[in-house]
């Protein structure tokens, strides 16, 4: 997933400021671009926390916009916020996903945790659970 954002020149007092439309809760800044955009990934993945902790959908990535820069999120984390919104938008938690996976509602937990580290196909096997099909594209 790539996020459109903003990068705007800090005239008073340097460097630039990144917001993004889709995600009002992340915003920070760097001295450079290229710091500002290590720094955008950052906010973006610590934004995506909000979220998966209370249990709201992540609002997929709009358009980019003539100006914009994309970031991009890690393939775990973008998995991630699939299979949360799917869960989501199929009123499916935790110990239904842990019936339908024929496992453990703690490792259901484990998958839409940021924190953890999850393997791809485990992903993958929750989401099929839940009547989707991860396709991951190289761009």
């Amino acid at each position: 997933m790539k996020y459109p954002a903003t990068f705007t020149r800090d005239r008073k007092n340097g460097g630039f400021v990144v917001t993004f439309r889709d995600i009002p809760e992340a915003i920070t800044q760097g001295d450079t671009e290229d710091e500002a955009m290590e720094m955008a990934r950052d906010v973006l993945t610590e934004a995506m926390s909000v979220y998966f902790d209370e249990k709201r959908a992540v609002p997929l990535p709009s358009a980019a916009k003539r100006g914009d820069r994309l970031v991009d999120l890690p393939a775990s984390i973008s998995a991630k916020v699939l299979l949360l919104n799917e869960m989501l938008s199929s009123n499916v938690w935790a110990s239904e996903l842990a019936r339908r996976m024929d496992t453990t509602p703690q490792e259901v937990s484990r998958l839409i945790d940021l924190k953890r580290t999850t393997k791809i196909d485990r992903i993958e096997q929750a989401l099929a659970a839940l009547g989707k099909q991860l396709t991951l594209i190289a761009a």
